[in-house]
């Protein structure tokens, strides 16, 4: 009995482990209005494998947290950003 517990928790970490996503936050210089981040919002909201996007206006971040298995890298998020006429100045990531 004790070993199916110890099998049933090792499933369920390891579902948890995998279905989850990854977080960006990016420090974005010039961010300064509702419709400044309209247009970063629609344009991350295209692009596939994202799962969420929020914007913090009044500390210059955006945050997106992407699907299962979906990964950017720095430059394609800096692309992203310039894209829509802004400058990442900084990122993180973790893991969701």
């Amino acid at each position: 009995m004790k070993k199916f517990f110890i099998i049933l928790l090792l499933g369920i970490w390891t579902n948890l482990t995998f279905a989850a996503g990854t977080e960006y936050d990016m420090r974005v210089d010039g961010l300064a209005c509702p419709f400044c981040a309209y247009g970063i919002e629609k344009k991350f909201t295209k692009t596939e494998g994202v799962k969420s996007v929020d914007i913090d206006l009044k500390n210059g971040l955006v945050i997106v947290k992407t699907k299962e298995g979906k990964i950017f890298t720095e430059n394609e998020l800096k692309k992203i950003i310039n894209d829509t006429g802004f400058t990442m100045k900084s990122m993180t990531e973790k893991a969701l």
